[in-house]
């Protein structure tokens, strides 16, 4: 297995703040896909970033590009478009708790 990270770019400044009601059953439902994720042992971690600019993490588990492509976009928030992504190959060198 190899890690990935993807990051989540949301549409705008401050948009923890400004969700409308659409936004946030996106958002409900994305936070349901990570747990899921996490629950078959694929997630490493996840969360956003805070301040003006909330641009969200995900470290996962794939196989290959193909399949860390495929989870990507298997995220609500940008399969819905209401964020966009980016995702890049990864390797944790230091992780407290363990030896990378």
């Amino acid at each position: 297995m190899t890690e990935w990270i993807y990051f989540i770019h949301p549409p705008r400044a401050d948009f923890a703040e400004t969700m409308t009601g659409i936004e946030k059953e996106v958002w409900s439902r994305h936070f349901v896909r990570l747990q899921e994720l996490g629950a078959e042992g694929r997630l490493i971690l996840a969360g956003p970033t805070l301040g003006e600019v909330n641009t969200g993490i995900v470290v996962f588990e794939a196989p290959n590009r193909a399949a860390a492509e495929e989870i990507m976009r298997g995220d609500p928030t940008i399969k819905e478009g209401f964020a966009s992504g980016d995702l890049r190959p990864f390797r944790a060198s230091l992780l407290r708790g363990r030896n990378c």
